[in-house]
């Protein structure tokens, strides 16, 4: 299926693949939505039509997810990256949050955050240069804290949450830019989580708020209007024109999602992909994972030879085979394969082959 319209295997850390469906009916419905005589991206936010379009997303989400009826879920523009500066600007009540550090996202989002309120780094695995996830009895956590933050999986490392932390009655607001989706979460467990959509659910450009209504408060003065989670929720994300074509395939993915089987089918799918691809890094002489076992990403899988030289053309090889993007980032270097929820596991096959393949054809020394 994969290689259906010429189509390639795209490895990107995001935007990431879509399911090929949900690609045909975005096709099938581009200039007459429905019998609508018009695009998506052409009516009106405040139209019937388009009405339907996002109460329907809104409840695909609620029933992927298990999202409780005490939670709102919101429709915000900017990406995940805003929602570093909307979090503390909203929750914020004892002026203080904890932290805790396990990549290069939960770090932008800490210092982001320091600049409305006090921070504690409550644990930080930067001295390891992030290759594993702190034990939950490593976390110095502040009782009176407003909320405890995390990013649940870190893209650019490879790392990811196998447990969520205990906070006790301090609210726990995580980032699930790069995993939502892809398996089953106890939404309950969370105060708020926030999700980018362009890895799991959407192209970018917008992101996924789901937060408990007690968390909703009147706003602080000082609070931006776009940023203000009570009015987004007051005016179902339709405070203004949202972004209507992300809202729109949101939907078509969700769908897509549940006739498959659910999180529970898209875990099951995702665990082979993963399981498959450590097995083969773990028997390498050549390859190795750069993440411990225990707190190794589903998403994202960083790995490399230890020769920046290899690691390079190994990366070309790969592109010249219909594998692109697996370059790492310029933070850790390697390589790095994002095997979101839409990857087939054809894909994973053709990477483990040339894996073999590339490792048969540079012998030790």
């Amino acid at each position: 299926m994969a290689m259906q319209y010429n189509r390639i295997f795209n490895f990107s850390a995001g935007p990431s693949m879509l399911p090929v469906p949900v690609l045909e009916r975005c096709r099938d419905e581009m200039l007459n939505y429905r019998g609508s005589g018009m695009s998506v991206m052409e009516m009106s936010h405040r139209s019937k039509v388009f009405d339907e379009i996002a109460v329907n997303a809104q409840r695909l989400l609620r029933e992927v997810m298990g999202i409780p009826d005490h939670y709102k879920v919101l429709f915000m523009q900017g990406g995940a990256s805003l929602q570093f500066a909307a979090i503390p600007l909203n929750l914020r009540k004892n002026g203080r949050a904890d932290y805790i550090r396990t990549g290069n996202f939960s770090t932008i989002a800490s210092k982001e955050a320091s600049k409305y309120l006090k921070v504690n780094i409550a644990a930080t695995t930067e001295d390891s240069n992030f290759d594993h996830i702190p034990a939950q009895e490593e976390l110095a956590l502040d009782p009176q804290a407003d909320y405890v933050h995390i990013c649940m999986n870190n893209t650019i490392y490879g790392s990811r949450f196998s447990y969520i932390p205990e906070t006790g009655a301090v609210p726990l607001a995580a980032d699930l830019s790069s995993c939502i989706l892809s398996e089953p979460i106890d939404v309950s467990k969370f105060g708020l989580i926030y999700a980018g959509v362009q890895k799991n659910i959407a192209p970018a450009g917008m992101a996924v708020v789901i937060i408990r209504e007690d968390l909703l408060r009147e706003p602080a003065p000082d609070l931006p209007i776009m940023l203000d989670y009570k009015l987004m929720a007051d005016k179902d994300s339709m405070y203004n024109t949202p972004n209507c074509w992300c809202i729109y395939v949101t939907g078509l993915v969700l769908e897509y999602i549940r006739s498959i089987g659910g999180v529970e089918e898209m875990a099951r799918r995702n665990k082979k992909k993963a399981d498959a691809l450590y097995a083969c890094l773990d028997e390498s002489r050549l390859f190795h994972a750069a993440v411990w076992p225990g707190s190794r990403s589903m998403m994202n899988v960083t790995f490399r030879t230890g020769d920046d030289t290899l690691d390079a053309e190994f990366v070309k090889g790969a592109a010249e085979r219909g594998m692109v993007n697996l370059k790492g980032h310029k933070k850790v270097g390697g390589m790095r394969a994002s095997i979101y929820n839409n990857m087939p596991y054809e894909g994973v096959e053709t990477l483990i082959s040339y894996l073999k393949e590339f490792e048969a054809a540079h012998p030790a020394k």
